[in-house]
């Protein structure tokens, strides 16, 4: 064995989810290669979604990264394609084992630029014990969603981030995808409805959720005893897992929109990529292969707080009886998620269109006029 001492560093994000099981897999890495050290880091889920690869790549060895970036990544050659390092055999089970769309997210130009290590998507969530003491069952339609909202009873994350992508679910359950055409985000018939639906729940609740991601409503939601539900936001398995917050949550598939079926969210999840500057590259990939594997996602990495990408971890008897059946009961929503568009420019759009969204659902507007703003940032962002 080498006894050349190899630094490698990482970049994710702050969270449990995103931090403590990449912590974990480098520490148990190191253990079976004394010789290497991996010191993770990790910055804020704002700055994870904003800032750019390019700039990260050129101080990080590892990074775990948004999937939008893959296109970006596919242009611009900033981090290495996995698939020329890592053997065939272990990306085809990758490939058959993803969760929903989650391993083709991170494709682009023929490439696999980063695992699909971790999985989300926005699902819902609730306190089985608030709505038993107040008499409510789970809704299971959009009517039964805003009449719980009425109570004051429901939250969703509302910073533009998170406003952009529920407005994409629900154009997307409405009938229609987003951004595939040249010359608009969507149809002006499904846009204007989509708004509607959301502003209709937006203006029952908490106005404070208009600062809050998805982790400051599951927050809300365990330290406080004032809210029962959330209809979409990105999961996080932490939350079901008795002892890491006040009160447990329990997460679910998603209620059905209008008759069109359950509603279909916008894939999330994170992706693990090596920076073309890399030098220990024979290192890296072998500690790349670990975190992917089906061993390590059931096991070290869940048990680190992980949310796993690989399908057997969310099939899996341990998973699931330690988060009281979250991947069981949400996988659905996973396996029916949009797949983001991943071109060039996307960002560009990203960073700049659930603003005015956002904006919309806390004090009203011409919904055809939002389109329309919409629309010219969709089209600065096809010639980036």
């Amino acid at each position: 064995m080498s006894t050349k001492r190899i630094q490698l560093k990482g970049i994710t994000w702050n969270h449990s989810r995103g931090f403590t099981s990449m912590v974990a897999t480098a520490q148990r890495f190191s253990e079976l290669h004394p010789n290497v050290d991996i010191t993770w880091e990790k910055r804020s889920l704002q700055a994870f979604a904003d800032e750019p690869i390019n700039e990260l790549a050129k101080r990080y060895d590892l990074l775990i990264i948004d999937h939008p970036w893959a296109g970006f990544a596919g242009k611009n050659n900033v981090i290495l394609p996995l698939d020329t390092y890592l053997p065939k055999a272990f990306m085809d089970d990758l490939a058959e084992n993803t969760v929903g769309r989650s391993h083709e997210s991170y494709s682009s130009n023929n490439h696999q630029w980063a695992l699909a290590v971790d999985a989300a998507t926005p699902v819902a969530a609730s306190r089985p014990d608030i709505l038993t003491e107040k008499g409510y069952k789970l809704p299971e339609t959009y009517d039964d969603l805003l009449t719980l909202a009425k109570e004051g009873l429901v939250i969703m994350p509302g910073i533009p981030q998170d406003t952009l992508m529920n407005f994409y679910m629900m154009c997307c359950t409405l009938g229609e995808d987003v951004c595939v055409s040249q010359d608009h985000v969507v149809s002006e018939e499904i846009g204007v409805k989509a708004l509607q639906l959301l502003r209709a729940l937006a203006v029952e609740m908490d106005p404070q959720i208009f600062d809050w991601n998805p982790i400051r409503v599951y927050e809300a939601m365990t330290l406080t005893d004032k809210y029962a539900y959330c209809p979409w936001a990105y999961g996080y398995t932490n939350y079901s897992r008795k002892g890491y917050a006040r009160k447990l949550l329990h997460f679910h598939d998603m209620v059905d929109i209008k008759g069109f079926g359950k509603a279909i969210t916008t894939l999330g999840g994170t992706g693990l990529a090596v920076s073309a500057e890399a030098k220990e590259i024979e290192t890296i990939m072998k500690y790349v292969e670990y975190v992917g594997s089906e061993a390590c996602q059931k096991t070290v990495f869940f048990d680190g707080g992980g949310q796993p990408g690989h399908r057997k971890a969310w099939t899996d008897a341990y998973t699931n009886s330690i988060t009281s059946n979250f991947f069981k009961n949400t996988l659905p929503s996973l396996d029916r998620a949009f797949l983001r568009p991943r071109y060039n420019g996307h960002m560009y759009f990203q960073d700049r269109a659930g603003a005015p969204i956002r904006d919309y659902l806390m004090h009203g507007g011409d919904e055809k006029a939002l389109l329309t703003q919409m629309n010219i940032l969709y089209k600065e962002s096809l010639d980036i």
